[in-house]
């Protein structure tokens, strides 16, 4: 990852005068290549559970987080451009941080409180009107299997402000690759895509008990043993 994090960025440079489709595509062979790379030398294969929930309209996703897997695997398999919602120090990580300035994330200082949730909505409006879509990770940090973290209304909040439908995510990316592992274990991904929620009528705090509802009984379907473990 390392050696090839170096190499990425220095092509993602050379790409950066090219139309922003072509570059996210350019720039996302790397989340390819190191998808791949899990598969074969770490044996981390997955599949893809109801894809043809994916809506053809602006949205919102909504994920489980578990590992770094999921951060680097759905930027290249969702049907638009994703846009991820994350702290601007990532920007300063060594060509990693460099090559994600050249795309249309949208970095927030969360020192800032309610400013940074109005950078948010001010930049997702652009995005989702330019044809990309916005993830957030609702938890807000990686969780063990078979645990939930509190799930913050962000999410929902931004999909009301900008009427677009939230996509909710199940997967337990966390049983190959554990947070803040070196060891890798071999085993199946099931990423599950839920139906799409609509914000009309909807409170920030009530959508998001929908989201966490679906997505955490979505969870003992895919990791049953993790959960009847407790």
């Amino acid at each position: 990852m390392v050696i090839s994090t170096i190499v990425w960025a220095l092509v993602c440079f050379l790409a950066a005068p090219l139309p922003y489709n072509k570059r996210f595509w350019v720039t996302a062979r790397w989340n390819v290549f190191i998808v791949w790379c899990a598969k074969v030398i770490c044996g981390i294969r997955y599949e893809i559970k109801g894809a043809e929930n994916f809506p053809d309209a602006p949205a919102v996703v909504l994920s489980k987080h578990q590992s770094a897997w999921e951060t680097i695997f759905l930027l290249p398999n969702l049907p638009r451009p994703l846009v991820f919602v994350f702290k601007k120090e990532i920007l300063y990580i060594p060509f990693f941080g460099w090559a994600m300035a050249l795309l249309r994330m949208i970095p927030i200082d969360r020192k800032q409180g309610k400013n940074a949730f109005k950078h948010v909505v001010r930049h997702g409006k652009r995005r989702l009107a330019d044809g990309q879509w916005i993830i957030m990770f609702p938890e807000g940090t990686r969780i063990p299997v078979g645990q939930a973290g509190k799930y913050k209304s962000g999410g929902t909040r931004l999909a009301i402000e900008t009427g677009a439908v939230v996509v909710p995510i199940a997967h337990n990316s966390g049983e190959c690759w554990p947070k803040n592992s070196f060891i890798k274990r071999p085993g199946l991904v099931t990423v599950s895509i839920g139906k799409p929620i609509s914000p009309e009528g909807q409170t920030p705090d009530g959508m998001m008990q929908q989201v966490e509802t679906w997505i955490e009984s979505e969870m003992r379907v895919i990791s049953p043993h993790a959960y009847n473990a407790g």
